[in-house]
């Protein structure tokens, strides 16, 4: 940390907290609400983020000071937990019509002397976090950080140019990750939109003449294709199909939990994959999952019976909540809160994935309990579903499988860069590595993606 200099975050920035509620008022100015949950959850800021943004008023002093500006900061300064506190977002372009909300703080950084980019970074280093955590007042339920907390903040800065030059690397790294986030929205808006096109409207390209299906050939179900009432399913499906149930794709298996009294029944070390909602919780917006925070050992394994799984399990959490989908990698085995679906010759990952999915509001109608809802390995194989014939599920496949193998490869792209990304943060912030050094390794991995 050579050069760096010591500052406390006033010196390097205006702060203000906000006091912008939510209620409309007829007297003042109509605006867009930049709210608590839109900081937590967004890591910047910018027009398409802000579009859904709740409407509300503000004073016309109260626009002065919160209307949003590229290069501020904003940050979370209440919460019922300590670590929930000091979450940052960054504000990536100017606005006129959106403030920060309540529970929240506004950094304008002095620009000779702090760049947002940084700021924002340095928020979410270690030091940052426990810094707020130690610090924060408040008394119940609520944890605050109070104005002179957040002033006194220290932290150590190289100069401007350093700064911006830190900032542009893990930016760069985050672009990235979210244009393969985008990506992979479409390609999951695709995959989507071909399943129920195909099983739900009964749409999937037929070729009449020949009486089988064809790429080249016409919607079924629109082309007036032949349609049979299943007493089963209660309504029509296509003539030469089936109804069956979950059971009839695919063996249903649940999981359970070896005893956490006994060390020697896990690991932190790569062994047989573990996985428990939490997990799946953690990795929501992915669509597969290799494995969880803990792995289990062959001991723990006897003990608790666990059954192990194949590659391509699509794994649904039955409880607390009922709903996480994730489709294996690798062999997995899971604990009690999941009922996990193997698929059975003649049948995929890809059609048992949205099967389940499309079906999860009649899981959850299904399920039963006091205390928390959960749904049996037993009511999922009585719930019905239509079965098509083999030659659609083998075009469907050809078209599907793609899809999915893109998706896999940028999740697994995306996991690499975050864990780049999270390494190259504190050493960067704390001087340990210098941008040279980072550049040189994000050098690395995009050599390694273009041998891949």
């Amino acid at each position: 940390m050579t050069n760096w200099q010591q500052f406390k975050l006033k010196d390097v920035a205006d702060i203000k907290l906000s006091n912008v509620d939510k209620k409309t008022k007829a007297n003042e100015r109509t605006i867009r609400l930049c709210n608590y949950t839109d900081v937590y959850k967004n890591s910047f800021i910018n027009a398409d983020r802000a579009i859904d943004f709740m409407v509300a008023s503000c004073s016309e002093n109260q626009y002065q000071k919160f209307i949003l500006r590229e290069g501020q900061v904003a940050i979370t300064k209440d919460s019922e937990k300590p670590d929930d506190i000091g979450i940052p977002t960054y504000i990536s372009e100017d606005f006129n019509d959106v403030v920060l909300g309540y529970h929240l703080a506004l950094f304008t950084p002095y620009e000779d002397k702090l760049s947002g980019k940084f700021l924002n970074y340095w928020f979410q280093t270690k030091f940052a976090k426990r810094y707020f955590e130690n610090n924060a007042g408040g008394s119940g339920q609520r944890c605050t950080l109070v104005l002179d907390v957040i002033k006194s903040t220290p932290l150590y800065l190289p100069s401007i140019n350093i700064q911006k030059q830190i900032a542009k690397v893990l930016s760069d790294l985050d672009a990235k990750i979210e244009v393969n986030n985008k990506i992979n929205q479409e390609l999951e808006a695709m995959a989507k939109t071909l399943y129920d096109y195909w099983f739900v409207q009964f749409d999937f390209p037929f070729d009449f003449a020949q009486g089988k299906p064809a790429a080249n050939g016409k919607p079924y179900k629109s082309s007036d294709g032949k349609m049979v009432y299943n007493e089963q399913l209660k309504r029509e499906i296509p003539e030469g199909w089936k109804d069956g149930t979950f059971e009839t794709i695919s063996t249903i298996i649940g999981g359970s939990t070896p005893s956490k009294a006994i060390i020697e029944n896990f690991t932190s070390d790569r062994h047989m994959s573990w996985i428990t909602p939490k997990d799946l919780s953690l990795n929501k917006g992915n669509k597969f999952i290799t494995r969880g925070e803990w792995d289990v050992t062959e001991q723990g394994i006897k003990r608790a019976s666990l059954k192990i799984m194949p590659k391509g399990t699509v794994l649904l959490s039955s409880r607390a909540p009922i709903g996480y989908l994730a489709i294996s990698r690798e062999e997995v085995t899971t604990n009690q809160g999941f009922k996990s679906f193997v698929p059975k010759k003649g049948y995929s990952p890809e059609f048992i994935f949205y099967c389940v999915k499309n079906l999860i509001p009649k899981i959850e109608a299904n399920s039963s309990g006091s205390t928390f809802k959960e749904v049996s390995a037993s009511t999922l194989r009585t719930i019905s579903i239509s079965i098509p014939e083999p030659e659609i599920l083998e075009e469907y496949y050809k078209i599907s499988k793609p899809i999915f193998k893109k998706q896999d490869l940028i999740e697994l792209e995306n996991q690499k860069l975050t864990e780049l990304r999270d390494w190259l943060l504190p050493m960067l912030m704390n001087g340990q590595v210098t941008v040279g050094e980072a550049e040189e390794e994000l050098g690395m991995v995009a050599e390694e993606d273009i041998n891949t």
